[in-house]
């Protein structure tokens, strides 16, 4: 697995594009985080915190494919840099007005979460040209998504000791500084300048013509709403606790456990269409968000938070292959963004239904909505079967990739072809 990645990361601009998407995208992965905490500090309720971090998350669902769109037309850096800056203006205005005066906070943090820049769909898109192979680029996602369980773990800790040596407000500014400069990294580097989407057909529904992407995305978007109601639930815990820190031990175990799935997943070549492999892994995943509403101590819900997030990167490494397989050729950054999307309004749902559930039924009920979230997503992926299946690729010996400008790619190697 080691020496895999590590081949990997030796390619040219490889490691910069990892590293430099990872920073640019830590407003999107601890932004909802940072405004629950925020929200609190500013003497909120946890609806009000998860109202302003379902709208983060909501507005982040909506520019996702649209920003993806604009850079299969118009190429990265056009979109990828602006978006990024105006991403973290509006947390600035958030940060500064605060939530005592609603007319600017909800417009801030919509225009945050909006112009948030697709640069997870873009670095996919980039994986090809910069690869080759078809092997490297699986292996590829796979890393990717192991690193993202890095940032995961990172970042809620990250975002905790700004809150506890600073303030929620410093940590808003900070973290979407970075932000900007992880985004200004990809931009300024030879691929994705060189970057040009194949062409494509012109139909008003892009990549949402795909039926398997249709199923694909409703499975996710309850995977989203069972990650969305943990970071609402781990506050109540964290409260529950009287110790702030909890909640950052809690989110950095779920990534941490993340992390320790993908780099099991990543260590080896599986066999068999991915789409069948996604159920055994969703089901897992939705086995291990159960026992998170028995709310044990702190070490033992710790250790239960690390379970719930072992199948969680290789959930997301296999979906990135299924995306690929089924996205219609053209549109390969707005399906990867389609799907960051589906995530996205999943967790604001989830953070939106588990601030009442809280405040209902307790910390359990909370935990209840993550539990209810995974077992929602296998029975989609188990429902749409026949449309999952391994899509018939194209007939040709030799297929162009969406970033191959030469034109030479692996036989049955295509991102983003017709589905």
């Amino acid at each position: 697995m080691a020496t895999g990645y590590l081949d990997i990361l030796k390619a040219p601009h490889a490691a910069r594009l990892l590293t430099g998407t990872l920073v640019g995208r830590l407003p999107s992965a601890t932004g909802h985080i940072a405004i629950v905490l925020f929200t609190r500090a500013e003497g909120g309720s946890y609806t009000l915190a998860g109202v302003y971090a379902a709208l983060y998350g909501i507005a982040t669902a909506i520019g996702q494919p649209l920003l993806g769109r604009a850079v299969d037309l118009f190429g990265q850096p056009r979109v990828q840099l602006p978006a990024a800056l105006v991403s973290a203006l509006g947390m600035v205005l958030f940060a500064a007005v605060g939530t005592g005066a609603p007319a600017l906070a909800y417009p801030a943090v919509a225009i945050a979460g909006l112009f948030t820049p697709p640069l997870e769909g873009g670095l996919r898109a980039l994986w090809p040209s910069v690869l080759g192979s078809e092997d490297r680029v699986h292996r590829a996602y796979a890393m990717d998504a192991v690193a993202q369980e890095v940032m995961f773990t990172v970042g809620p800790l990250f975002v905790t000791l700004l809150v506890a040596l600073w303030s929620p407000a410093a940590a808003l500014l900070v973290i979407n500084v970075i932000g900007v400069l992880g985004a200004l990294s990809v931009v300024l580097s030879e691929p994705s300048r060189a970057w040009r989407s194949a062409p494509r057909e012109a139909h008003w529904l892009g990549a949402l013509r795909s039926p398997g992407l249709l199923a694909l995305l409703g499975a996710f978007l309850f995977i989203g709403m069972a990650l969305g109601s943990i970071t609402v639930a781990g506050v109540a815990y964290a409260d529950d606790h009287g110790d702030e820190s909890v909640y950052g031990w809690l989110m950095a175990a779920l990534g941490l456990g993340a992390l320790i799935g993908g780099a099991a997943y990543g260590s080896r070549q599986w066999a068999g269409v991915p789409e069948r492999r996604l159920r055994g892994i969703v089901a897992l995943l939705a086995l291990c968000y159960l026992p998170l509403t028995l709310t044990p101590g702190v070490v033992a819900m710790t250790a239960l938070s690390a379970l719930a997030g072992v199948f969680l990167a290789p959930a997301l490494a296999c979906a990135f292959i299924v995306v690929d397989r089924h996205a219609p050729r053209g549109t390969v950054t707005e399906a990867f963004s389609w799907l960051v999307t589906t995530f996205g309004v999943g967790a604001a749902l989830g953070t939106g239904a588990a601030g009442p559930a809280v405040e209902l039924g307790g910390t359990a009920a909370g935990f209840a909505v993550a539990g209810a979230g995974g077992i929602a997503a296998l029975l989609v992926l188990l429902a749409t079967q026949r449309v999952l299946k391994a899509p018939t690729g194209p007939s040709d010996a030799t297929i162009r990739t969406e970033n191959d400008r030469s034109g030479a790619a692996q036989p049955g190697f295509s991102s983003g072809h017709q589905a």
